[in-house]
């Protein structure tokens, strides 16, 4: 595989230094790493993109290398940042390490092969270093000017109030240097001779060439590959949803709303993230988006997107399990008793979720339970409660109501505390008797 060209007709190409596609196509493997910041202990979809870089690479043939920043991720990389970051102490940095590489075993093939997947941590070659040591070694190849000259430099120290801009201080602006020795430590020690990530990295990822180039007395080349940034067609960077970052540990962002993330995809994203986030071919994209354009109400984009990266983030149990909450609770049939709680519980994340004394709902009718027991939050009143259940609009646990003097100690609970009452077609509220 030739990886330039797949990162290209897939969307993922950015920019690279001169020399780096002669550099891809020699003969025997290289050495090329992208670094991933620690101070969660999760990745999120945002790396995502950067991991699938490393993907390709490997799958072009050559050696995929992790960094993870024990020690850049002490300070902070100002790079797309107004404000400095809070710092972490080294037991939280090292939690979440643990966590990172755990995440990435996912995605790539480690073993003792040539083109075997590494992770580092440069705590772990910086920890011992002392400060006038890294002055004298490293700090007098590169002049303030050099530095200065970097864009997320130049942003923050330009910036003013009205901008956002907080300023740098000396410990970010000393970062660059930090990572561009990552490059020369990584190029001496194990042969790395390409540093790869998002566009807003290119200027950390050139120092690092420079330092090299510099350190060895002119004689050290190494290349330098930056990938698109995950936007938005409005230009927002894509990751979030209501409720918050997309991370890829299911204890954070559970597999249900992971893969309704997807699923909500709008149409005029969904072609360049199956793109960058799937290992389809591009054959099989063009099918799929030919498939989806005869009736774009059936989402095939988004449900072979959804389908892939689930799978490979989670796993194959996980998009099953997904897919029939979805089917459960979107109107195409199914069994609510099979939901594990959960799976009940994510499904329902960022809608209403109503709770009630039980003491109080045991002598209650289903009335007085959807209207004043619930604080009017999904009926105004007992009467309105009569009207949609008359109407046949209203159902608990699946099953529609046909009386609203049901007693609610007659409804089957689920996981026997929950009730799902479904108002006309998609209002969806979870009852939960405390």
């Amino acid at each position: 595989m030739d990886l330039l060209e797949e990162l290209r007709w897939r969307g993922m190409f950015h920019d690279m230094m001169p020399g780096t596609d002669e550099h891809l196509r020699q003969n025997a493997p290289i050495t090329g790493y992208i670094g991933f910041d620690p101070t969660a202990s999760s990745l999120h979809i945002g790396n995502l993109a950067t991991i699938m870089l490393l993907v390709h690479l490997q799958r072009a043939g050559h050696r995929p290398l992790a960094l993870v920043g024990g020690a850049t991720g002490m300070i902070g990389d100002p790079s797309g940042k107004s404000a400095e970051r809070n710092l972490l102490d080294e037991e939280a940095l090292r939690r979440n390490q643990a966590g990172i590489r755990a995440q990435l075993e996912k995605f790539l093939v480690f073993d003792d092969s040539p083109t075997g997947a590494k992770v580092v941590n440069n705590y772990d070659w910086f920890k011992d270093f002392g400060f006038l040591q890294f002055l004298r070694e490293v700090g007098k190849h590169l002049t303030v000017n050099y530095m200065m000259a970097k864009d997320s430099v130049k942003r923050r120290i330009s910036g003013n109030e009205d901008s956002g801009a907080e300023g740098l201080s000396y410990t970010e602006f000393s970062y660059q240097l930090l990572q561009g020795y990552d490059f020369f430590h990584l190029y001496k020690e194990l042969g790395t001779t390409l540093q790869m990530g998002a566009s807003d990295q290119w200027g950390n990822i050139t120092t690092g060439t420079e330092l090299i180039r510099r350190m060895s007395n002119g004689e050290g080349k190494a290349y330098a590959l930056t990938g698109q940034l995950i936007t938005k067609a409005d230009g927002t960077k894509y990751g979030k949803s209501e409720t918050g970052t997309v991370w890829l540990d299911p204890t954070m962002t559970s597999p249900y709303q992971f893969y309704q993330f997807f699923l909500r995809a709008e149409d005029v994203d969904a072609p360049r993230l199956i793109r960058v986030f799937t290992l389809l071919t591009e054959e099989e994209i063009k099918a799929i988006e030919a498939e989806h354009a005869q009736n774009p109400g059936l989402k095939t984009l988004q449900k072979a997107l959804a389908k892939d990266v689930t799978i490979r983030v989670h796993s194959e149990a996980a998009y099953e399990a997904a897919v029939a909450a979805s089917e459960v609770l979107f109107g195409k049939g199914g069994d609510l008793t099979t939901l594990s709680e959960q799976t009940l519980r994510d499904a329902f994340a960022g809608l209403p979720h109503l709770q009630v004394p039980r003491t109080d709902a045991a002598d209650l009718n289903v009335a007085v339970l959807l209207s004043d027991a619930t604080e009017k939050q999904i009926l105004s009143s007992r009467g309105e409660v009569r009207k949609l259940v008359q109407s046949n609009g209203l159902s608990v646990n699946g099953t529609k109501l046909t009386s609203s003097e049901t007693p609610v100690a007659d409804l089957a609970l689920l996981h026997d505390k929950y009730l799902v009452v479904k108002k006309g077609k998609k209002e969806y509220f979870l009852v939960e008797l405390v």
